[in-house]
């Protein structure tokens, strides 16, 4: 019978890891989404790739096979009024907290993107770009940004005449007019300086 090699370390299980990103940190009105996803070696998700770089379609398209092929995948959100509160640095960090605290399987390690490191249960590393560079991160880009969109679209049934659905919430030019005539509406996030600009005090 064979002998083991007793000087070759045994094969170490592969690191449980998450991808984390968020959408929606520029936008004048609107939640800001975070995603936490584990992707499966066992089933490869062909085109993923930053969520700003994809057409719509193929975004809806790549969000389904991931929630569909994916270990574990986690949406979550803060809100305006926690926004309003923290200021949207803290209340992004707080949304990507939500989306890997809930993950059915979690992660021994987490590649968030961008250079700001949020306090969760498991090891972090920051990778500048990474929703371009690691897959992970891609697919929870994806999956932020087509959940923001969904919402942005809710808020333009209640508010058409903030015409959301085009600009989905940020500082055009057609979101500023439409502020001029309307004024912000509860879903405008008042510490943001465009917004403060109107004077509002609740």
């Amino acid at each position: 019978m064979e002998q083991p090699d007793l000087f070759v370390a045994p094969e170490q299980p592969a690191m449980v890891t998450a991808g984390v990103d968020e959408a929606g940190r520029g936008p004048l009105a609107g939640a800001v989404y975070a995603a936490a996803v584990i992707l499966n070696p066992a089933r490869p998700i062909a085109g993923l790739a930053d969520s700003k770089v994809l057409k719509a379609a193929t975004r809806e398209a790549l969000a389904l096979e991931i929630q569909e092929c994916a270990l574990a995948w986690c949406i979550a959100s803060a809100s305006v009024a926690e926004i309003d509160s923290l200021n949207i640095l803290r209340a992004t960090m707080l949304a990507m907290q939500r989306a890997v605290q809930g993950l059915a399987t979690l992660p021994q390690l987490a590649l968030v993107d961008g250079n700001q490191a949020p306090k969760l249960g498991c090891t972090v590393q920051t990778v500048i770009k990474g929703d371009a560079l690691v897959p992970a991160i891609s697919a929870a880009s994806i999956l932020a940004k087509t959940a923001r969109d969904a919402d942005l679209l809710r808020l333009h049934a209640l508010y058409p005449q903030y015409a959301f659905d085009q600009h989905k919430g940020y500082g055009t030019p057609l979101h500023l007019q439409m502020l001029r005539e309307h004024g912000p509406c509860a879903e405008h996030r008042r510490s943001f300086a465009p917004i403060k600009a109107f004077g509002l005090t609740s």
